[in-house]
């Protein structure tokens, strides 16, 4: 059973004018194209088909909102390293995502998909450092894990935890895969914990 059966999508924004009233709390999911984005939104909520999946990169061209009950959303965010995307268009996410976590009071905390075959690259310690630096928290999900050995997932998961520590306190990772349902209680809890703390 859904932890969250009243999932929906609530509407996409391609403009900072077109984000949903900022009220309540939410949780954004960002990272790499192709990384397993829509997956995890749709493990975590148990809800098939809530965050649409797509086998090309970029699919995701707006900031999409999807309420679980009134005043708790989760939000989808466009990916990003994909080249094929045209530059004006990525151009656009940039600044559409520098006014998101900016000036989004609602904004509780970004999970950041990455896919553990690739490991954190550039952009995703950019995102990181971005969203530690507009004051919100950060917990990593290191997605297709059914993909590598237990071993290498662990060895891994070990390397990103010593990344982040370097230069981003407070950032937590965990180990997740929505084909084996690895890791999705422990990521559904993190996601309730923060939609359910107190507002600052």
């Amino acid at each position: 059973m859904s932890a969250f059966p009243h999932a929906h999508y609530l509407k996409g924004a391609h403009e900072p004018p077109q984000f949903v009233t900022d009220t309540g709390a939410e949780v954004c999911f960002g990272g790499r194209s192709n990384a397993g984005k829509s997956s995890a939104i749709n493990a975590i909520t148990q809800r098939a088909g809530l965050a649409r999946t797509s086998k090309t990169p970029g699919h995701t061209q707006l900031v999409n909102f999807f309420e679980l009950e009134p005043g708790r959303r989760l939000v989808d965010l466009p990916g990003y390293g994909f080249a094929k995307v045209p530059r004006p268009l990525q151009d656009h996410w940039k600044k559409l995502l520098e006014a998101y976590f900016r000036d989004r009071n609602s904004l509780k905390a970004l999970f950041l998909i990455v896919d553990v075959r690739r490991g954190l690259v550039e952009q995703d310690l950019q995102m990181v450092g971005f969203a530690r630096g507009c004051g919100r928290a950060v917990h990593v999900l290191l997605t297709k894990a059914d993909k590598l050995t237990q071993s290498e997932s662990m060895a891994i998961l070990r390397k990103v935890k010593s990344e982040l520590a370097r230069g981003y306190a407070n950032c937590t990772v965990q180990l997740f895969s929505a084909t084996a349902n690895r890791g999705v209680a422990e990521a559904n809890s993190v996601v309730a914990g923060w939609l359910d703390a107190p507002a600052e």
